[in-house]
């Protein structure tokens, strides 16, 4: 079809139908992820703020292309994860810019409305960086702007043109993409947008908004927990690593074994995912193909069931979280943390509310204002604990009309140690400057794990392999998680250092913890087998918390009490 200029209805059609798209290829984005650590989140984080910016015009029906992209950039701020997803929030908020109080655009206007998201992109970054999503939406607007067709579609197709020579340049202005042989992740979530809304224009598509559940959602919603019947009941997902030309045949292979299906390729890579109720069969076709990588199978049939378990978990929840809001206080704190373990050592700490997220599951803006809401304190500080979060709770702290302060924890550790600094008696200003210093006082060590093969600062990763991480930089690759972790800490242990807190999973092997305690002297941890708590051993000659209780101490406590300094 030919389009002289759209208004809010063609404007509705063509993000949902991009969103929906984005959604489904969020996991070969997510692949893509390897800078600066290979541990993907970024097709996640960019399909959930767009998830959650077409939830905002869902019901809305306006003709008026300035009134639907404005509340389309509202959803996407509020719902922002990530820096990839908060540069996406920018890059719409800018084109809502672009296309305010218009109720139809020619394609001159909508050139524009480009430029403007470009530079809204780049205004958001305090360092931009090339060879990203701000290339790929530079070059894009670019296009559009240099473009002299008339027909929105024709325009369209010179601005995805332009977005995919940029994406395919991206390994050339970032040596970390190059080594991995990659393209940009966020960039690559950006071109499957336009090609989206170019297709939904060119197509004539009436887009509806898709459902899929992303896994590792942290919302709180208990909707859907009736019993429903699940056809086919195996959520199975993979990649085929090999020529992605092949990837229509295979898709009209499986076709008849399942729903829901998805396959995409792209380069020596075929991203697949299907609904079935025999996994087995769907893989042993694949490997006829290539060579199989990410196998995930999900019994959708056992998560629903544990769905319908937590409902009165969640109803417990909420009548905690109401006996917060309730109480009227000077200070509150909002912290970011994932697993039951470490938001249990952050609430007997004193932080109100701990939102579950982390590396490869950031909360959004919109998740951090609703706790911002219920908190009823003079003054709020938000604890991030990742870099990735930062900018999602400053937009939270910008918007919000509370006295909101955001402490740019990048880590647990980090988060803890301001909590323990923390003077309730103390003004604002001057808890906050002391919380700033307190973040100079900590090193952070972790130990994660490579998602596929790369190569950075000179050392070669392989998927699999251990990461050893020091203030977030790669500093050992091994095999075994203990040893690698003991030359972290090797690494990170100097003349200055006084106290030495581990944090370790429950899938860890206990027996070496308690090894690794003896060997370095570390009194200070232990797990509750019980509840899986955490309990800190705290040397002080005051009593630290006023839940904390007397214990006897020994040899180890003795020796740091009288030589710790």
């Amino acid at each position: 079809m030919k389009y002289d200029r759209i208004n809010g209805h063609d404007f509705y059609n063509m993000v949902v139908n991009a969103s929906n798209r984005l959604l489904e290829e969020s996991d070969f984005v997510n692949a893509l992820n390897v800078f600066p650590v290979p541990d993907g989140d970024t097709g996640t984080n960019m399909s959930m703020t767009f998830k959650a910016a077409v939830k905002e015009i869902e019901n809305l029906n306006s003709e008026s292309i300035g009134e639907t992209s404005k509340k389309l950039a509202k959803g996407a701020l509020m719902g922002a994860r990530g820096n990839s997803g908060v540069i996406l929030s920018q890059i719409l908020r800018g084109i809502s810019k672009g296309l305010e109080g218009k109720t139809s655009v020619d394609s001159a206007e909508l050139a524009n409305a480009f430029v403007e998201g470009s530079k809204a992109a780049y205004k958001a970054v305090m360092k931009p960086t090339e060879g990203t999503i701000l290339s790929v939406i530079r070059a894009a607007s670019e296009g559009a702007i240099k473009s002299d067709k008339t027909d929105i579609v024709e325009l369209l197709n010179e601005v995805v043109k332009e977005a995919k020579v940029m994406l395919d340049r991206t390994p050339d202005l970032l040596p970390a993409l190059k080594k991995a042989k990659v393209v940009d992740s966020g960039g690559m979530g950006l071109y499957i947008i336009l090609q989206g809304m170019h297709d939904a224009l060119k197509d004539d598509i009436k887009a509806e908004i898709k459902d899929i559940v992303a896994n590792g959602s942290t919302g709180t919603n208990a909707q859907g927990t009736e019993e429903i019947d699940i056809k086919f009941g195996y959520c199975t997902e993979f990649i085929i690593l090999g020529d992605a030309s092949k990837a229509k045949a295979f898709q009209d292979e499986i076709e008849p074994l399942g729903d829901s299906m998805i396959v995409v390729g792209y380069d020596d890579v075929i991203k697949v995912h299907i609904h079935t109720n025999d996994p087995g069969l769907v893989l042993s076709k694949a490997v006829t193909v290539g060579e199989l990588s990410k196998i995930k199978i999900d019994n959708m049939r056992e998560e629903h069931r544990e769905l319908l378990t937590s409902k009165e978990e969640q109803e417990a929840a909420k009548q905690v979280e109401a006996e917060v809001a309730a109480e009227k206080k000077k200070y509150a704190f909002i912290s970011v943390a994932m697993g039951e373990g470490i938001t249990h050592v952050l609430k007997d700490l004193g932080v109100d509310y701990v939102i579950e997220g982390g590396q490869t599951m950031n909360p959004s803006t919109q998740d951090m204002m609703e706790c911002i809401s219920k908190l009823n304190a003079d003054h709020i500080f938000i604890l991030p604990n990742n870099k990735n979060i930062i900018m999602a709770a400053t937009q939270a702290s910008e918007i919000s009309e509370k006295d909101v302060r955001v402490i740019p924890t990048k880590s647990i550790p980090q988060g803890i140690t301001c909590i323990t600094m923390f003077n309730a008696e103390h003004e604002v200003d001057e808890n906050e400057a002391a919380l700033m210093e307190a973040l100079e006082l900590v090193k952070t060590g972790s130990v994660t794990y490579a998602v596929r093969d790369t190569e950075m600062d000179g050392i070669e990763i392989k998927e699999g392999n251990m990461l050893g991480l020091v203030e977030g930089k790669i500093n050992k690759v091994g095999n075994d998680y203990f040893e690698v972790a003991e030359e972290v800490l090797e690494s990170m242990v100097d003349e200055d250092s006084e106290l030495i807190t581990i944090f370790y999973g429950k899938d860890v092997d206990e027996s070496k913890i308690e090894e690794y305690i003896v060997r370095y002297m570390v009194s200070n941890i232990r797990m509750v087998e019980d509840n899986k708590k955490y309990e800190l051993k705290i040397i002080s000659d005051e009593k630290p918390d006023d839940n904390a209780v007397m214990s006897l101490p020994g040899l180890e406590d003795a020796f740091l009490y009288y030589y710790g300094e």
